[in-house]
């Protein structure tokens, strides 16, 4: 019998190798068949590993929404337009005037399929008329990452080679 060539992630080595990994065969331009079977293996294999191992309770809600949003390329009229609501209260939410209401998590969370968890988080809102000025501590510096960074260039890459996975594309 003859060996896995791979297998269910158990430690940050091997789940860096598969990063890696992926990161390559995504770049490779390959397109045939089997490329795209192991790189939707390595996709689940190491997404598994993200949800067991990965949480955002260090994360402030607002930071994680302006990474995404520089990910994505959006702009505060895009959150706009996304959750039906004004570019003042856009700019509420982004400058720690309000908080973020259950309906715009659940709209955050589908648009950029994370657990509602990773919204709704406690974070400190700006008194009245005036600005918070977050400090750039270690929770706030995780958009600098390198498994931020990996996953989302990894990310990027698939969808731009090979499109949607099976599971998302059924849900469309």
């Amino acid at each position: 019998m003859s060996t896995l060539k791979y297998k269910v992630i158990t430690n940050k080595t091997q789940y860096n190798q598969y990063c890696n990994t992926l990161e390559e065969l995504v770049f490779s331009g390959l397109k045939d068949r089997d490329t795209k079977d192991e790189i939707e293996l390595l996709t689940v294999l190491i997404e598994k590993w993200d949800d067991e191992h990965n949480t955002f309770k260090d994360v402030d809600p607002i930071r994680l929404l302006r990474s995404l949003m520089d990910d994505h390329n959006l702009k505060a009229k895009d959150l706009c337009d996304l959750l039906m609501v004004s570019k003042g209260y856009v700019s509420d939410i982004l400058n720690y005037k309000k908080g973020l209401s259950k309906d715009t998590i659940r709209i955050l969370s589908e648009r950029f399929k994370l657990n509602q968890e990773a919204f709704n988080r406690p974070y400190k809102l700006a008194a009245p008329g005036k600005k918070l000025t977050v400090s750039h501590n270690k929770a706030g510096n995780y958009e600098k990452h390198p498994f931020f960074i990996k996953k989302a260039n990894a990310a990027k890459a698939l969808l731009k080679k090979v499109g949607l996975p099976k599971e998302l594309a059924k849900a469309k």
